[in-house]
């Protein structure tokens, strides 16, 4: 089987189709796998680096902010159509699999036109331009959520799977990794981060955050800052004295995350859709802070998946104190019960069988 996987490699879009990559490959290893995406996008690398073929074309996203950049977003858009096509000619994909972004669509458009099945998946409640746009060009569209159903035109498309998360997150044993990483077994452990490229008022509220808690040394933090704020929240935590506590770990990004997920008693983050199927795949409460700066909202929706089953609290930014998330740090850390509650319903919450189901259906030509 020849598959072409088409996205921006944002994590959003990249790491579900990294793990269907590898699930074809798991049950045909003889498959080949082709990844497309846009030039000028950071991310890359981590396709590279899992050893898939990659081809960039030169395409970027509308400019809604100053319509006059369009012109040259139109001129690169003709220009990828020629690289779409000739790549297609190629390499002679038999399914054609996207995930979003803006080098989605016009890969899925052209495979249509050529005959070749083609598949959506779309990870967030509120689908994204680029899926709504290349809906009418999908044979199957694949979403993590049920209430996403509605969203598109066509419901009878529409297979509601969840977020293929990466094997790591199903495979991962809690103890294995607090023991690996040295948490004292009387510690809460939080693992905090704002997305990939870091966000500056969560980074804040959690500097302020943990400034305030310095002196408590029954809580071991793994602070993930993004690579983007990282010395400016290592320069005013250490002024603060906050690093002199040897349990306070910040990084600027890690390759292993699910071992601090699956080490982590609580985790704070944002509400990006994968990270959402993830926090359900290991089964852990969390507080989560949509991003206000995102299409309809979907941050805000994605979280109240979880949040409506009990499995986690959404403070949003517009509200989020430094008093406001240590009230609720320390609220669930004395309530023990509360805390196993909110991981059972995160874990009830889960679909570990995301990628066999997008597979089965890749597969089957369905």
């Amino acid at each position: 089987m020849r598959v072409l996987l088409a996205g921006s490699a944002t994590g959003g879009h990249l790491y579900p189709a990294l793990a269907i990559a590898d699930k074809i490959k798991r049950k045909k290893p003889e498959s080949e796998i082709l990844f497309v995406g846009a030039r000028r996008e950071v991310g890359t690398d981590i396709i590279k680096g899992s050893g898939y073929e990659l081809r960039l074309i030169d395409i970027r996203g509308i400019d809604r902010k100053n319509p006059i950049k369009n012109v040259a977003v139109m001129r690169d858009l003709a220009r990828a159509g020629m690289q779409i096509r000739k790549i297609l000619a190629e390499f002679q994909p038999d399914v054609v699999v996207g995930t979003g972004g803006y080098a989605c669509g016009p890969v899925i458009r052209e495979a249509k036109k050529k005959g070749i099945r083609t598949f959506l998946h779309e990870q967030n409640i509120i689908p994204g331009l680029a899926n709504k746009l290349a809906e009418k060009y999908a044979d199957r569209i694949f979403v993590a959520f049920e209430e996403s159903r509605e969203q598109f035109k066509t419901p009878s498309k529409v297979v509601v799977t969840g977020n293929p998360v990466r094997r790591a997150f199903l495979t991962a044993g809690v103890m294995h990794y607090r023991e690996k990483l040295g948490i004292d077994e009387k510690d809460m452990a939080l693992l905090i981060f704002g997305g990939s490229q870091g966000a500056d008022r969560v980074a804040e509220v959690v500097s302020d955050m943990l400034i305030g808690l310095r002196d408590h040394n029954d809580f071991t933090v793994y602070f993930i800052t993004g690579k983007r704020l990282y010395y400016d929240v290592r320069q005013k935590l250490t002024d603060a004295g906050v690093m002199e506590n040897e349990k306070i770990h910040l990084m600027e990004y890690t390759e292993v995350i699910h071992e601090y997920f699956s080490a982590a008693d609580l985790i704070i983050s944002r509400a990006g859709a994968l990270t959402v199927s993830e926090i359900a795949a290991v089964g852990k409460p969390s507080i989560l802070i949509p991003s206000p700066n995102v299409t309809g909202n979907h941050q805000f929706y994605n979280a109240k998946t979880l949040a409506d089953r009990g499995a986690a609290i959404i403070i949003e930014e517009a509200g989020l104190t430094p008093q406001l998330l240590t009230d609720e740090v320390m609220r669930l850390k004395a309530n023990k019960e509360a805390l196993n509650r909110m991981a059972q319903a995160a874990a009830e919450a889960g679909r570990p069988d995301a990628v066999d189901v997008i597979y089965e259906h890749i597969a089957a030509g369905r």
